[in-house]
């Protein structure tokens, strides 16, 4: 009869990685606390620098820890927003002035801390969705508990929406939503495709990702009750910032 396998230890990083996380999951480390240092995990555990690094690199691509360049490597605990696809989009959010990313925060500080709105040629991937060459386009960037945690991008018809608010900065009470329903052009079904990839660099850096880090890319179009397409939304998520939920019946 064989001896069963005895099983392999795990590499001295990996354990080093796991007491740690362990500490930080146990709130023993704390949000924006500094992790030991390379040089002090060589002292505590004997080991060499490469191995100190591939611990911290553990954490850092689990998105438990985020490195700061000549400082260290800190926790980054944060509670995820979890976004109900349903129900912020539903008109009684934004018909009654309110914004859509209330739905998400539930009264967590938020803000738009980027945007940039311009008269634009259209992609032809956009122009062959809304039907018009030209659009005028709305980028943000939004934060939330002073995380950058979305980017977003939405276009509009720009034959539309000319000389209404959805060109200014400020849309007003209820957003873009209720403007377009000003318009006689109000949203009552969106479609959504969901997908999750690696960032491009651009991203990484307005999103303050750790490496190796993925995101959740979300087009989202907008259509009238008659079936008219008035909105393509391109946004992109920071993966470990959200979780997503769908309520549907069997």
């Amino acid at each position: 009869m064989s001896e069963s396998p005895v099983p392999h230890e795990p590499p001295i990083y990996r354990r080093i990685a796991d007491g740690l996380r362990a500490r930080i999951l146990a709130g023993e480390l704390r949000d924006g606390d500094r992790l030991p240092g390379e040089n002090a995990l060589m002292a505590e555990y004997a080991i060499a620098r490469a191995t100190a690094r591939q611990a911290l690199a553990v954490l850092i691509n689990e998105g438990l820890a985020v490195p700061r360049r000549g400082s260290g490597v800190y926790v980054r605990l944060f509670k995820p927003i979890r976004r109900h696809g349903a129900r912020r989009l539903s008109r009684e959010q934004w018909g009654q002035g309110r914004a859509i990313w209330d739905a998400d925060t539930h009264g967590r500080p938020f803000t738009v801390d980027h945007l940039e709105v311009a008269l634009e040629r259209a992609s032809e991937h956009v122009a062959g969705i809304l039907d018009s060459a030209e659009v005028w386009a709305r980028r943000r960037r939004y934060s939330v508990d002073a995380r950058p945690v979305q980017l977003a991008t939405s276009y509009f018809p720009a034959h539309l929406v000319q000389d209404s608010a959805i060109t200014l900065t400020d849309t007003g009470p209820g957003g873009v939503y209720a403007r377009l329903g000003d318009l006689g052009a109000a949203p009552a079904h969106f479609t959504e495709e969901v997908r999750a990839r690696m960032p491009q660099p651009r991203e990484s850096a307005l999103l303050d990702l750790p490496g190796g880090t993925p995101v959740i890319a979300i087009t989202r179009t907008a259509y009238t009750s008659g079936g008219l397409p008035v909105e393509v939304n391109e946004m992109v998520l920071d993966s470990a910032a959200y979780v997503l939920q769908y309520d549907f019946d069997a």
